[in-house]
């Protein structure tokens, strides 16, 4: 299998680099950063990648990520990309899902396995 891309959207430098050690240690993949509508869009219009994961509040201005998630499901060239909202929680995460996005995981939960299997949905097997 292929190597995989994931975009990471406005996640601060320890929390990318959390997120980052994470996919690389489970799958093989390549992960990329932007931090906000416009470098999101513009990166998601020039490359694909097969999942976008978008902090829940941007770092770089603490605005809601889920609208950038709105505007990926009402662009149609990127209406079908699989998108995951990082939240712990709960009712974020369901929010998220009723958006379109697919059910995503939470920071503190970045090491369980539950969350790597919901990622290997797009990533392919674990490592």
């Amino acid at each position: 299998m292929s190597k995989r891309t994931v975009l990471d959207v406005g996640n601060c430098v320890p929390d990318h680099a959390s997120i980052k050690g994470m996919l690389c240690s489970h799958f093989d993949v390549d992960v990329l950063q932007t931090h906000g509508p416009a470098d999101t869009l513009k990166l998601l219009s020039e490359r694909m990648v097969d999942l976008v994961l978008i902090n829940r509040k941007l770092d770089q201005d603490y605005s809601n990520g889920t609208e950038i998630l709105r505007m990926i499901k009402a662009d149609e060239k990127l209406s079908k990309l699989p998108v995951m909202v990082v939240t712990n929680l709960p009712d974020h995460q369901e929010a998220a899902i009723q958006m379109g996005a697919e059910r995503g995981f939470g920071k503190l939960e970045l090491r369980d396995p539950v969350t790597h299997s919901r990622l290997a949905a797009f990533l392919g097997s674990p490592n």
